[in-house]
């Protein structure tokens, strides 16, 4: 098989993979909104921080060096899974010994526990991290995805009692632990790769000295991402944070599947062809621009159809979220350019710089955060959207020096699609404003979503849009 034909088929099981578990994902969330309250999201919003650091400390640079490392053998992969359970057990006994700390921060007893239990998932999730890994840099998302999806069934079975016993947060928690914890499982077991408990320093040395600049910039980056959730989780309520905490992994539905599941892809493709600067540009072009194609309509409709797309989903009760969550798609829209410029400073074995830029640009996000916080909540989301802007600038400079890429070429082929993306929204939004406005939530969304749909592909064939041939051609081809 050749190396596109392979990307091809990794994309496809990638996408399966992940738009397979996020809508059962998504399914069982909505049914959770709607049985528990926005404050028992916010308690998990408090302390994803420290979930989010756990997962990197122990499945950051280490796995991404395996990735795209050649010549491996059984004592690479080894002496990385021992670090990672090493590592995994010392962070969480570090966090059981603070959540006291953690929960008199926020004024929330019930977090001592919560974070004791909760934290258990990055130790679960670490006996499975190197056979992921290898499915990974195997490209072989199809076994990936048959074996993801069981465990997430189970979980969110599990979830579901819990919620209808009446078990609130805790159900949250067990969706979680239950579905690090199955998966391991079934990765252990299904893995023809088992660890030999064999530890070379030589094999350590040149892992760690990879990866933990990616775990250090990883780790700015977690804390940075859930600066909000700790400001608004300290300085507003629970709710509040629950409020944030939904709106924005709703605008990530779209924004994170269709980017993360490219980027699994991406990375082992791009570091296939890392020194062959041609080819590694149009790869990423070609796959950056795809990415927004699709995923810029789809962030536009939902920030236009905000209010009925939250009551259809989650109820009256979550109204709140709205223009939280209006301001959030707008930060969303750059996700993609930002994931893809980083991960050309990854392929390119740029730790060291790509570590520099995070700690510049977090110091850049401390200032805007001081500032924008006397600005009230939103405040603080205007905020993070003119940081993601100036981050964009950053981002695409630097990767785009290394591929022959600039930023200016970047943006002049991104505005066509940025622009037709923002023409179907004002459409959507007179239709639905003018004519549609008295309908039931669904149909609102039926028929706006559908009009705006046509209305974009009809433009992006009349404006002859590559990134319109280039998905028909993929289309026809399988």
């Amino acid at each position: 098989m050749s190396l596109k034909q392979q990307a091809l088929s990794g994309a496809v099981w990638s996408y399966s993979q992940q738009f397979g578990t996020q809508l059962i994902n998504f399914a069982v969330t909505i049914v959770l909104a709607r049985a528990l309250l926005p404050e028992e999201f916010g308690l998990i919003g408090m302390i994803a921080i420290f979930m989010g650091i756990g997962l990197t400390l122990f499945d950051g640079g280490m796995t991404s060096s395996l990735i795209r490392s050649d010549k491996l053998d059984d004592t690479d992969y080894s002496t990385v899974f021992i670090f990672n359970l090493l590592v995994s057990l010392g962070v969480y006994i570090i966090i059981f010994v603070f959540a006291p700390f953690i929960a008199d921060f926020y004024r929330q007893p019930v977090l001592t526990d919560v974070t004791r239990i909760y934290t258990l998932s990055f130790v679960f999730a670490a006996f499975g991290s190197v056979q992921n890994t290898i499915l990974t840099k195997t490209m072989n998302f199809k076994r990936q995805a048959l074996l993801t999806i069981p465990a997430l069934l189970i979980s969110c079975l599990i979830a579901l009692i819990f919620a209808y016993k009446g078990f609130g947060v805790w159900s949250l928690v067990a969706m979680t632990l239950s579905n690090t914890f199955v998966l391991s499982i079934i990765l252990w077991f299904a893995s023809s790769w088992k660890p030999s408990f064999s530890f070379s320093k030589e094999k350590f040395r040149k892992h760690f000295n990879y990866g933990y600049k990616l775990t250090l910039s990883s780790i700015l980056d977690i804390i940075f991402t859930n600066i909000y959730q700790i400001v608004i989780g300290r300085f507003f309520n629970a709710s509040v944070v629950g409020f944030y905490t939904r709106a924005n992994q709703l605008m990530m539905m779209p924004v994170g599947n269709v980017s993360t599941a490219l980027n699994k892809v991406a990375f082992p493709l791009f570091a296939e062809i890392q020194n062959d600067e041609e080819r590694l540009r149009n790869a990423y072009k070609r796959m950056m621009l795809m990415v927004l194609f699709v995923i810029n309509p789809i962030v536009v409709l939902m920030l236009v159809l905000a209010e009925p797309l939250t009551t259809f989903l989650f109820t009256d009760k979550w109204l709140p979220m709205v223009p939280i969550f209006k301001i959030i798609c707008l930060s969303g829209l750059l996700y993609p350019l930002h994931l893809y410029n980083l991960l050309i400073l990854q392929v390119k074995g740029r730790s060291d710089l790509y570590l520099q830029l995070e700690i510049f640009k977090k110091i850049l996000l401390s200032v805007i955060l001081f500032i924008s916080f006397y600005y009230g909540l939103h405040g603080l989301l205007w905020g993070q959207l003119i940081f993601s802007i100036f981050a964009l600038f950053i981002n695409t400079y630097f990767a785009g020096n290394m591929i022959g890429y600039s930023t200016k070429r970047q943006l002049l082929d991104m505005i066509p699609l940025f622009l037709l993306a923002g023409l179907m929204g004002v459409i959507v939004y007179i239709l639905d404003n003018y004519w549609l406005n008295n309908l039931a939530d669904s149909l609102r969304l039926i028929m706006n979503s559908f009009c705006g749909v046509l209305v974009y592909l009809g433009l992006s064939y009349l404006f002859k849009l590559d990134s319109l041939l280039e998905i028909k051609n993929i289309i026809q081809k399988k």
